[in-house]
């Protein structure tokens, strides 16, 4: 590779996660959030139009439920908070289904992706 196409860093990530760890400590009370609650349902919906991608969330407890929807064409995601979580899921439906009558395509309907 040619010295002069070289690009060097404008910082050193392990003096950025040092400078963090010195600051406070505040970050490490979240590892009280690794708690999984059985009752926790997730669903995701990847879906495709042309050279656009969306997603359409649920998640639902036994104490109510939330749906995101992150659509390319917005600035920022959509969410909506249910006290009941089969309204929650009715909505998700009609919303899903709504989606495809309008040329979405789903390309992964399930769990969460990760990795």
């Amino acid at each position: 590779m040619n010295e002069e196409m070289r690009l060097e860093p404008d910082f050193e990530l392990d003096e950025f996660f040092e400078e963090i760890d010195a600051e406070d400590d505040e970050f490490l009370e979240f590892d009280e959030f690794d708690e999984v609650n059985e009752d926790v349902e997730i669903r995701t919906v990847v879906m495709q139009k042309n050279d656009l991608i969306a997603l359409l969330c649920l998640k639902t407890a036994p104490v109510g439920a939330a749906i995101c929807r992150v659509d390319p064409r917005e600035a920022h995601p959509a969410i909506q908070i249910y006290d009941d979580a089969n309204a929650a899921v009715e909505w998700f439906t009609k919303s899903l289904k709504t989606s495809r009558v309008n040329g979405w395509n789903i390309v992964h309907d399930g769990l969460p992706l990760q990795g």
